[in-house]
């Protein structure tokens, strides 16, 4: 995986924390808790005499009207902690409680630039409470009970005043089998738990929000309705499970928000909600409260893409980077285009590089800080389900980057999330990733292992994603990954396996493929590590395919040489075969192939541009044909000579009329498109992928002829026959070993076709087979398969 570094942990923009007197209206016509409304102006006591302040509370001691007394005002350590934003339990100091002995109801707020505040019973009644000072109020109502409920009114400096929802009078709304579920790591739909979640609870419409910070000394809600002020929201503890919990009433979809935490050492800190399921477009931060009404329309689709094994079906994937596939373009935008483009080109699925968010654009989404949101530089989470959808409808399958390796360590996400090492192991040698800059997780964490399982189901459940490309595998697998002697600490035995990303691989996988049938997941994993795909009850980490690094590193530095020099680097094409039916391959032509000067696939082929174009034709033919499912990055389907840009995207304009000139980039377009509609209809070529009795070679040792030949055999043991020919001359009367049974051959596809901008060299009629098998006419730089006639 190569990729831009971050030059450094980039902390974009955030919202402005301020302290100024209260709005004067509220925030998008949402009700709201700081923001006084006009509409909502109520008078806090009856109409005064003359030259009487209206607002004016009576000192304590001096008794209330009704002659209630005045409850004892929030002091000591209780009244510190509660100020200082680190009270476990704000809701028995906040709220209404009875006094004992039917002394009445005590009332305490906390309000800060409130002038006053009075409290409305459901008949009516208003009590104004007592200014105890930093913006508490208190007061008692000659009530029998606790009302059911009841509402505050707050007045603020400037005259406004607002009626709201006391969130101090609910319970909690996390139920106790949530809470042990999240203590035990355990919890598949964790994001129904955690995060912002709009709900109704004791009959009042709002949202709950709850985030794990088992470390804080505590926690407050912030937003923009509170101008990013969280001294009037405390959050309670929820006991030994670390979640902190605050029902909101009135507040409701698009509303933004953040944290502020508390650290151990009394450090404050302002955060996005770590399962937050939108957010604001980058460089803002906030986090924003989200509800999908999505209906989708896939419904077909998702019944029936389990129906064949991955590993027994066609599989050609599109790699996509939706940002710059089409600069400029939303999600909804997108699913106009690239499900007709990618259903023309016959691909079967897209590949997306990764689309939770992420701050730093240059990191292609790399370096992820919301793992539960879909980025919204492209739109909102219902426009990417939209996307997918149509995707689905066009039959295409959707596979998305995941990136559990690593986190960056913006200060306004997950790094320290608590003010300890939190997400991130406590070990600075375990938890510095030496190569991106990030942090790497501490997946001997259940809550931290829970939180990356339950984003695997997530994307899967909640988008429909049909497979999860897993990044940087190695770097989780191995302690030693990229680092020096001395800078990193052995397992518990003394070797360098991580044991605890291991056990966490395959809780994940097992996890997605038991709750979402058909989904597939692949490792991006470059290092021979042993049992990849191999399922999980048998000893493996339990992936379904597995990207073949080395199949494609050999076969670039081959087609690289001249080939006049090619002999010499022969066993380059031929060594994948050896090991070939370890694991369950898929082989990439990535996105990393082609940046960073190592230039575009047509590029790194030699000679003129009529043979680079010949070469990477030829090159894609034994491609699709080898064992293995493929893949290809946008822009290498016409031939781009240019390296990929993710400011500018595939260079679609070489396929205009200006610039095309016949067989040139649309030739290599429609060779891909031909390629895929010969592979999905052949089940040679995908059938038997995983297992030896699928392929033969026909010729392996023709290294001076720079030939290769083999025979690929369906479930049915139909064959097809693949010869590749990497040398720029036409090699007349070929001779080639055939299997027996077949009485003559016909060319199904040549890349040197005319219409690829070929030569058109071509095997005329069938071929017929000689008792020493047949005898072809190999065209150069180009690949032919042929089928039984």
């Amino acid at each position: 995986m190569t990729r831009p570094r971050r030059p450094s942990p980039v902390t974009p923009s955030r919202p402005t924390r301020k302290s100024a007197p209260a709005r004067t209206r509220a925030p998008r016509g949402r009700a709201t808790l700081e923001a006084p409304a006009p509409e909502a102006t109520l008078p806090l006591e009856e109409a005064p005499a003359e030259g009487r302040d209206p607002v004016a509370v009576p000192p304590r001691p001096r008794a209330e009207a009704h002659g209630a007394p005045v409850p004892h005002p929030v002091e000591g350590s209780d009244r510190d902690r509660l100020l200082a934003g680190e009270h476990h339990d704000p809701h028995a100091l906040l709220g209404a409680h009875a006094l004992p002995d039917g002394g009445g109801v005590a009332f305490r707020a906390l309000r800060p630039h409130a002038r006053a505040v009075a409290v409305v019973t459901a008949d009516g009644e208003r009590r104004a409470l007592h200014d105890d000072g930093d913006g508490l109020f208190s007061g008692v109502l000659p009530l029998p009970a606790v009302p059911e409920s009841y509402r505050l009114a707050v007045r603020y400096e400037d005259g406004g005043e607002v009626l709201a929802e006391d969130p101090y009078r609910f319970l909690p709304s996390l139920g106790e089998l949530d809470l042990h579920l999240v203590r035990e790591g355990r919890h598949e739909e964790l994001w129904r738990a955690l995060g912002a979640q709009v709900m109704s609870h004791q009959g009042v419409t709002g949202t709950r929000f709850t985030v794990w910070a088992p470390n804080a000394r505590g926690v407050r809600l912030a937003g923009d309705w509170t101008f990013w002020d969280g001294r009037g929201l405390p959050m309670r503890s929820l006991g030994s499970s670390g979640v902190w919990e605050l029902f909101m009433p009135g507040i409701d979809e698009g509303t933004l928000y953040k944290f502020e935490i508390t650290g151990p050492d009394g450090h404050h800190s302002l955060r996005a909600d770590p399962m937050a399921r939108r957010t604001q477009c980058p460089p803002e931060t906030a986090s924003v409260v989200t509800s999908s009404e999505y209906v989708w329309g896939d419904g077909h689709w998702m019944a029936h893409r389990g129906d064949r094994p991955v590993h027994e079906a066609p599989f050609s994937v599109y790699e996509v980077h939706l940002p710059s596939w089409r600069p400029g373009l939303t999600y909804r935008e997108l699913a106009e285009e690239l499900p007709a483009y990618v259903k023309d080109l016959g691909f079967t699925h897209v590949e997306l590089m990764p689309v939770s968010e992420h701050p730093y654009s240059p990191s292609w989404g790399y370096q992820v800080t919301s793992y539960y949101a879909p980025t919204a530089r492209l739109g909102s989470p219902d426009d990417f389900r939209y996307l997918v959808d149509r995707l689905h409808q066009a039959g295409i399958g959707v596979i998305v980057d995941w990136v559990p390796a690593h986190f960056p360590k913006d200060d306004w996400a997950l790094a320290r999330f608590d003010g300890t090492p939190l997400y991130e192991h406590p070990d600075p040698r375990r938890a510095e990733h030496p190569d991106w800059g990030t942090l790497e997780f501490d997946y001997g964490r259940t809550e931290v292992r829970n939180f990356l399982v339950a984003n695997a189901v997530y994307w899967c459940q909640e988008f429909h994603i049909d497979g999860l490309r897993v990044d940087a595998v190695a770097s989780m697998l191995y302690l030693d990954y990229s680092r020096e002697y001395g800078d990193w600490a052995p397992n518990e035995h003394g070797g360098r396996e991580n044991w605890d990303a291991v056990r966490f691989l395959q809780e994940m996988n097992a996890t997605v493929y038991r709750r979402c049938p058909g989904v597939v997941t692949v490792a991006e994993e470059s290092t021979a590590w042993e049992g990849v795909t191999r399922p999980t009850d048998h000893g493996g980490l339990g992936f379904g395919l597995k990207w073949n690094m080395g199949w494609m590193h050999d076969s670039l530095v081959y087609v690289s040489k001249d080939p006049v020099h090619r002999k010499y680097h022969h066993n380059e094409m031929t060594f994948s075969m050896v090991y070939a039916y370890s694991e369950n391959y898929v082989l990439p032509i990535s996105h990393d192939e082609v940046v960073h000067g190592k230039q575009a696939l047509v590029s790194k082929m030699p000679g003129d541009w009529w043979q680079r174009r010949a070469g990477h034709r030829a090159y894609l033919g034994f491609m699709w044909a080898h064992p293995g499912k493929q893949l290809l990055f946008m822009g290498q389907e016409f031939a781009q000579g240019a390296e990929w840009s993710e400011a500018h995207g595939p260079e679609w304009w070489l396929l205009d009329d200006a610039y095309h000139s016949a067989g040139d980039h649309r030739g290599v377009r429609d060779l891909v498109r031909d390629l895929n509609g010969a592979y999905a209809a052949v089940p040679a070529l995908w059938e038997r992928d995983t297992v030896p009795e699928g392929f033969q070679w026909a010729l392996g040792d023709a290294a001076d002829d720079n030939v290769f030949a083999f025979v690929r055999y369906d479930a049915a043991g139909t064959p097809l026959l693949a010869v590749s020919n990497f040398s720029p001359v036409v090699r007349e009367d070929y001779r080639l070993w055939a299997p027996d049974g077949v009485a003559a051959w016909a060319e199904v596809l040549n890349t040197d076709a005319a219409r690829y901008g070929g030569g058109d060299v071509r095997n005329a009629g069938p071929v017929k087979r000689e008792a020493d098998g047949v005898r072809l006419t190999l065209p150069p730089l180009a690949t032919v398969w042929l089928v039984p006639a």
